[in-house]
């Protein structure tokens, strides 16, 4: 049975020349003159666009495995942020913040200061736009206002054209989200009791000093070093491979090196350890794990077959978290 053919519809005049094609409801005629709908034609190549991932959003941002880290793995952390050219008048500083109260992307406080949320929904496959366009948005709102989420133009700056890439990131792990509201230790009622909420969630993190990107964390059962590490993939697996091979790849007794987490493109080790072994106590072991990796790091041989199997339990063991 022959297909039925669809009637020739007469094409609407195209625009002229080659200027860029406005943007209209998904069900309108698409202004480029095709006669289609704009949602199949020139609006699927923006939808294309929005979607495509960014593997590395962060790369080239000073502290690139702490915003991993804190996008993906610190309940509750603040950080200083440095624009480029400075701060516009009427906003005495900006700070990133891990999650703000309703999940709202910023807030403008009251005395105008911004804060940035990091652990949204995003729009676009581009973190880093997603964020560099709701800060610029914060930074022209009322004050005492929260800013929503907002599809970013495609051709709009990341956070790498707005921030000062020389000025230093440096996160400060909190133990509740007193953050939130200036005065907390005075805060009644609900705003009191919604605090109270956000902080018996949190689990207790700390960052540690002796290397950079690891965050420990305790649980209930028995703590955890997550350690977000920036160089490449495959190198690293292999690296983590030789010194597992070897039995060099705990953090000393009663620890365990139990797999990895794969987020915005980089590698996330982590270690199980005893229920009580704090922060302060893995210090020391991480420096000295930090000087095997680099050694593994730094061997380019091929894998023996011992190597090989401990490399492919350890991707076995790989959870994607983004």
């Amino acid at each position: 049975m022959a297909k039925k053919r669809r009637p020739q519809t007469k094409a609407a005049t195209p625009l002229p020349g080659d200027g860029a094609i406005p943007v209209v409801g998904a069900r309108e005629p698409c202004p480029c003159g095709s006669g289609r709908r704009y949602k199949a034609c020139h609006g699927r190549q923006g939808s294309h666009a929005v979607a495509e991932l960014v593997q590395r959003p962060f790369e080239s941002l000073p502290g690139e495995a702490d915003w991993v880290a804190l996008r993906e793995l610190v309940p509750a952390a603040t950080v200083e942020l440095t624009l480029k050219g400075g701060l516009p008048e009427g906003v005495p500083s900006v700070t990133l913040a891990t999650v703000l109260p309703m999940a709202w992307p910023a807030l403008r406080r009251d005395n105008g200061a911004v804060l940035l949320g990091l652990q949204n929904d995003i729009a676009s496959g581009d973190i880093s736009r997603d964020l560099a366009d709701t800060l610029q948005r914060a930074l022209v709102a009322e004050p005492g206002t929260p800013v929503g989420s907002a599809r970013p133009d495609l051709d709009g700056p990341r956070l790498q054209d707005l921030l000062d890439p020389d000025a230093p990131f440096e996160p400060v792990v909190h133990t509740g989200f007193e953050f939130w509201i200036e005065n907390a230790e005075n805060a009644t009622g609900e705003v009191a009791a919604s605090l109270e909420r956000a902080n018996a969630a949190a689990i207790p993190t700390a960052k540690l000093a002796s290397v950079a990107g690891a965050y420990w964390c305790h649980t209930p059962e028995k703590n955890h070093l997550r350690w977000v590490m920036t160089h490449p993939e495959e190198q690293l697996l292999d690296a983590l491979a030789r010194l597992h091979a070897a039995g060099a790849s705990s953090l000393g007794e009663g620890t365990r090196l139990v797999g990895s987490f794969r987020a915005h493109g980089l590698t996330v080790p982590v270690w199980d350890l005893p229920v009580d072994t704090d922060a302060a106590e893995v210090e020391k072991p991480a420096a000295a794990f930090a000087e095997r990796l680099a050694t593994a790091l730094a061997d380019s041989s091929p894998l023996t077959a011992e190597e090989r199997r401990a490399r492919s339990g350890l991707t076995s063991r790989q959870v994607t978290l983004n």
